[in-house]
């Protein structure tokens, strides 16, 4: 005969949420590490060879460090707006572990940019998967609001929409760059460089009186 079925309690939410932080924490590590995995030169090389190789792996090392420091800004980000958030809920759960999974595959994008810049597909899924990163960033930063600031008059929650303005210019950047992509893969590149500017633009707002 077998056991009766024992009904679980569920795990104190303040935990959860502890543990919810550091699971994001050691996936944006590990992804963040595996990105360099495509920066490598053969060994036994030549000097003429060498040099080949080096050059070869610059749009490798290019890629690595674009990735590496929107990664970094993700991780950031996500940190940011989980700051507060005192207890978990199943939603605020789901999104954020698609938002890991979203981070957990961005080493393919990369190796699609690093090795076939030129071709608009590459460029296409790796600014969808930028996008798709900010646009969960998003739902996450609504998802949250009201637990985090009750009030929406409050300095903080003001703070908070204005980060979400921020958020939303980067997928717009990033959506918009996917049809670029198929008339120039450069000019689709060169879009990204945008978010420079409407992000400095947007903190110069936030900071005005």
């Amino acid at each position: 005969m077998t056991e009766p079925f024992v009904r679980v309690h569920p795990v104190d939410e303040g935990t959860s949420m502890v543990r919810l932080v550091a699971l994001s924490d050691g996936i944006y590590a590990i992804a963040m590490t595996l990105l360099v995995i495509d920066v490598a030169v053969p060994a036994g090389l030549d000097d003429s060879a060498f040099h080949q190789a080096l050059g070869n792996a610059l749009p490798n090392l290019g890629a690595f460090a674009l990735s590496f420091a929107l990664t970094a800004g993700f991780w950031r980000d996500h940190r940011r707006i989980l700051a507060g958030l005192t207890t978990g809920t199943v939603a605020v759960t789901r999104v954020t572990l698609l938002g890991l999974g979203l981070v957990a595959l961005l080493p393919f994008p990369t190796a699609l940019l690093a090795e076939y810049a030129s071709q608009p597909d590459a460029v296409a899924v790796y600014a969808a998967a930028m996008a798709a990163i900010h646009t969960v960033h998003v739902i996450l930063l609504l998802l949250t609001q009201h637990q985090v600031h009750q009030t929406a008059s409050s300095p903080g929650a003001r703070e908070r929409r204005r980060f979400g303005a921020q958020l939303a210019v980067s997928v717009t950047i990033f959506v918009l760059s996917i049809p670029l992509a198929f008339v120039s893969t450069a000019a689709a590149m060169w879009f990204w460089v945008a978010l420079i500017p409407a992000h400095h633009l947007l903190r110069r707002r936030r900071s005005a009186p």
